[in-house]
């Protein structure tokens, strides 16, 4: 009798070094006493289809998908689900055991389990929401607030067509406004998101929080999908005016859970001690 092969996932990506999916997984592995294993794969673009072709042989059953591989994965995969094809990008691949790939994309399902568990006094259809950025973490986030019930969106990014272009694709509810008019954008807003590399540490932007915060206070949910450092300049800066703030780290368990549960078959369940593992905490 063959043995049975010891399940692997993974996360792909260039760079990964940085990433915390791994440590996040391996908790949920010990914890729920499953034979298995998550790996990071730091794979060149130049890679990934060969990369792709040759995991599944390898015993994977499916991988996370980080920068910059997030676009091209679905030019690779077999099969795309209708939220994955939307946002433009799929950060959740599964190797079926037919050999085609399935791609998905949990982003915004982690973005919405994370404000949901963070701040549960918000409503999406209380007010508009103000967003800052367009690109492929913007286009997960618009998406689920849209779907949510958000009534208006509105978004600034520092180069306007990407935009517009968003627009374009998420229909009328969503407003662009200029990036110098992005304070001005968040008069009455019930929620302010980051998705730009603004803040996050090791990067160009790192401390560069140029936007006035004088339009928000207390009631505004405040949240960043950077994580490094936790607690970014926004949110420092948003949580001195009184808001509640919302620190990116939920975000990227929230949208793990699908594709654990699709390669281990166990749901895991986000919790204090989840976050706790996470950040090395007792």
């Amino acid at each position: 009798m063959s043995e049975v092969r010891i399940p692997l996932a993974g996360v792909i990506g260039h760079p990964v070094a940085h990433s915390k999916s791994p440590a996040l997984h391996a908790y949920w592995l010990k914890t729920y006493g499953i034979r298995g294993h998550y790996i990071p794969m730091d794979v060149e673009e130049a890679d990934l289809k060969a990369a792709l072709k040759a995991l599944p042989k390898l015993g994977f059953v499916g991988v996370n998908v980080t920068i910059p591989h997030k676009e091209r994965v679905l030019g690779l995969a077999d099969l795309i689900t209708d939220r994955a094809a939307l946002i433009g990008a799929a950060n959740t691949l599964i190797f079926r055991p037919d050999g085609k790939i399935h791609a998905d994309n949990t982003d915004g399902y982690g973005f919405t389990e994370n404000l949901r568990q963070n701040a549960p006094e918000w409503v999406p259809s209380s007010g508009p929401a103000a967003v800052l950025g367009a690109g492929g973490g913007s286009r997960a986030g618009v998406a689920a607030l849209l779907e949510g019930g958000v009534p208006e969106l509105r978004l600034a990014n520092r180069t306007r067509p990407r935009a517009e272009a968003l627009r374009a694709d998420f229909g009328p509810r969503v407003t662009v406004w200029d990036w110098p008019s992005a304070g001005a954008m968040l008069e009455g807003a019930k929620l302010v998101v980051n998705t730009t590399s603004i803040g996050m540490a090791g990067t160009e932007d790192e401390g560069q929080l140029r936007i006035s915060l004088d339009a928000i206070g207390p009631g505004t949910v405040v949240t960043d999908i950077v994580y490094t450092p936790l607690i970014t300049p926004l949110l420092a800066a948003a949580r001195e005016r009184g808001c509640h703030i919302v620190d990116g780290l939920g975000m990227l368990m929230h949208q793990a859970v699908p594709g654990f549960e699709r390669w281990f078959g166990q749901r895991p369940v986000v919790d204090a001690a989840t976050r706790a593992a996470i950040l090395g905490l007792p």
